[in-house]
C-alpha cells in the first residue's frame, strides 16, 4: 500500500539525530529520502554504540533506527563534481532537510536563497541548535546544551540538588518531529501557492515549547518556577510512589479519584481534612500529603495496589524499564516492535495512519550503498 508521501523526494543533508529523525518520519510515510554523506566515514552516528552485525560488518544500532527507509550516496561538498550532484538532486527534490551550523551550506551555494531561486517549489528545512537568527545562531547546539538553555535541565531533578539532564535526547527528537510537521504544513501550503518556503527549527525552541506549565508560571507569577522533583505543578496527588516490591504511577487529583483513594488506602479522614479538601490545597500541601500516602502504599505489593486502584478507575500503572515496556502486552498488541526490513526487531513507525500506513521498507543503508542507482535516476531526468 502506498504511503502518504509516496512520490515525494527528500534530500537529506543531515547527521546525528535531529535532522535524521525528521527525515526518518518522512521516509516512514513513503517519501524517497536520499541521504548525502561524507565519503570519509559518513554520518558520525554510524560510529555510535552499541553495534549489531550488518551486511558489511558491525553497524551502529542507533543509526539503524533513525536512518531506515533512506538511500545513501557518498558525496564530498568540497569537491566541485560532487557538489554539482547535490545541486542536481536539490533541483529535483520536493524537500531539503539540513542541520549544519547556520551559514555552512550557503558557502557551498546550497543556502535557502540560492535553492529557492533554482527550485521555487522546494521546501527547505533547517534544524540547528539555536536557530538561523539571533546572537546565539552561530553556537553549536547539541541536545544537552539545548536542555540546559531551555530550562528543561534546571527544572529536572531533586528540589535541592544539581540540575539533571533528561536521559533521552528530548530536544533532538522533538525538533525533528516539529520540523517534520512543519514540512507537511509547507507542502500543504505549496498546494495553494505553488511555492516552497523556509523552515527554521531549533533545538532551543523545541525544549522551550515543552515547558508549558513552567511558561504558565512565569507569565502569571513573574517568578522562576520552583523545581518540583516528583511533584506536579497543578495536580495532587500526582507522582511516582514506592510500593513493597516496586514503583507505581498514581494520578488521583480529580475529586472522585481522591476520595476513592482515601478509602482504598485506609485513610478516609483525609478526604475531610481542610488541608486536602480540593486539588489546589493538596498541591499547596504536598509536603504533608505525600508521606501519608507513601506510608500506606509501602505496605503492599504493586499487584495489590494496581488491582485495587484500577477497580476504582483511578489512573495508575507500573513503572517499567525500557525492556519491560517493549515486551508489555499493550505494546505488543499495538505492534510497537516489528520485524525490520533487515529481519531484525525494530521500532515500528510512531505515525499511525489508517489509510496510508507508515512502513519499514528499507533497512538503514550502508555508506554510499545507492550511489549507482541515484546517479542513474539523475541521468534519467
Amino acid at each position: 500500500m502506498a504511503g502518504a508521501l509516496d512520490g515525494l523526494v527528500v534530500l537529506d543533508l543531515t547527521s546525528f539525530l535531529s535532522g535524521p529523525y525528521c527525515t526518518m518520519l518522512l521516509g516512514d510515510m513513503g517519501a524517497d529520502v536520499i541521504k548525502v554523506e561524507r565519503p570519509d566515514g559518513g554520518d558520525d552516528a554510524r560510529r555510535m554504540p552499541p553495534f549489531v552485525d550488518g551486511p558489511r560488518g558491525p553497524a551502529s544500532a542507533p543509526f539503524g533506527i533513525w536512518n531506515r527507509n533512506k538511500r545513501s550516496i557518498a558525496l564530498d561538498l568540497k569537491a566541485p563534481a560532487d557538489l554539482d550532484i547535490v545541486r542536481r538532486i536539490a533541483l529535483r527534490a520536493d524537500v531539503l532537510v539540513e542541520n549544519f551550523r547556520p551559514g555552512v551550506l550557503a558557502r557551498h551555494g546550497l543556502g535557502w536563497e540560492a535553492m529557492a531561486e533554482a527550485n521555487p517549489r522546494l521546501v527547505y528545512a533547517s534544524i540547528s541548535g539555536f536557530g538561523q537568527t539571533g546572537p546565539w545562531a552561530a553556537h553549536g547546539g547539541l541536545d544537552m546544551m539545548a536542555q540546559g538553555m531551555s530550562g528543561l535541565m534546571a527544572g529536572n531533578g531533586p528540589p535541592d540538588g544539581e540540575p539533571y539532564r533528561l536521559p533521552v535526547a528530548i530536544t533532538d527528537v522533538t525538533s525533528g518531529m516539529y520540523a517534520a510537521i512543519a514540512v507537511l504544513g509547507a507542502l500543504q501550503a505549496r498546494q495553494r501557492t505553488g511555492l516552497g518556503q523556509r523552515i527554521d527549527q531549533s533545538l532551543l525552541e523545541a525544549g522551550l515549547s515543552l515547558g508549558v506549565y513552567e511558561a504558565a508560571h512565569v507569565f502569571s507569577q513573574g517568578t522562576k518556577p520552583p523545581r518540583m522533583g516528583q511533584l506536579h505543578r497543578g495536580s495532587a496527588p500526582y507522582r511516582v510512589f514506592r510500593t513493597r516490591d516496586g514503583w507505581i504511577t498514581l494520578g488521583a487529583s480529580k475529586e472522585k479519584f481522591w476520595r476513592a483513594l482515601c478509602g482504598i488506602i485506609g485513610l478516609p479522614e483525609l478526604a475531610e481534612d481542610p488541608r486536602f479538601a480540593v486539588n489546589a490545597k493538596r498541591v499547596a500541601n504536598n509536603a504533608a500529603l505525600i508521606p501519608l500516602i507513601q506510608a500506606r502504599l509501602e505496605a503492599a505489593d504493586n499487584a495489590h495496589w494496581l488491582t485495587a486502584l484500577g477497580e476504582a478507575g483511578i489512573p495508575c500503572e507500573p513503572v517499567l524499564s525500557y525492556d519491560e515496556a517493549l515486551a508489555h502486552p499493550q505494546a505488543q498488541a499495538r505492534g510497537v516492535v516489528v520485524d525490520g526490513a533487515d529481519g531484525k526487531p525494530a521500532l515500528a513507525p510512531p505515525l499511525r495512519l489508517g489509510g496510508t500506513p507508515a512502513s519499514l521498507r528499507r533497512p538503514a543503508p550502508t555508506l554510499g550503498e545507492h550511489d549507482a542507482e541515484i546517479r542513474a535516476w539523475l541521468a534519467e531526468g
